[in-house]
């Protein structure tokens, strides 16, 4: 095997390792904001390191499709987990109770959001 092979297999290994994680901290972790927070870090990270294992193997035109991917995600996983985490907010998915600093409500009670 030859250095780009076991580099392709490190960041496929690797990648898959940390979407395992992501996926058992979705099941695992108590309350929805710390749910969000195992859906977007270790899931984003781990697709960056399987496509990028990926990469490695492909030609240099189109490994360029895998880089476009890449960076759709790292813009839109924190969009979309912003969204959600206000929206179980607004609806009472969030126990406030657990929240050391609620910056939210005190928006909301202002006016600005």
């Amino acid at each position: 095997m030859s250095v780009r092979d076991w580099v392709s297999a490190v960041g496929l290994i690797s990648g898959a390792l940390f979407c395992v994680i992501g996926a058992w901290g979705m099941v695992r972790l108590p309350d929805t904001l710390s749910r969000l927070q195992a859906a977007t870090k270790p899931q984003t990270l781990g697709l960056l390191l399987i496509l990028a294992g990926t990469a490695v193997r492909l030609e240099p035109h189109f490994a360029v499709g895998l880089v476009l991917a890449g960076l759709f995600q790292v813009i839109t996983a924190p969009a979309l987990s912003q969204l959600f985490g206000r929206a179980a907010y607004r609806t009472g998915g969030v126990d406030r109770s657990t929240l050391v600093v609620d910056e939210l409500a005190q928006r909301l009670r202002s006016g600005r959001e």
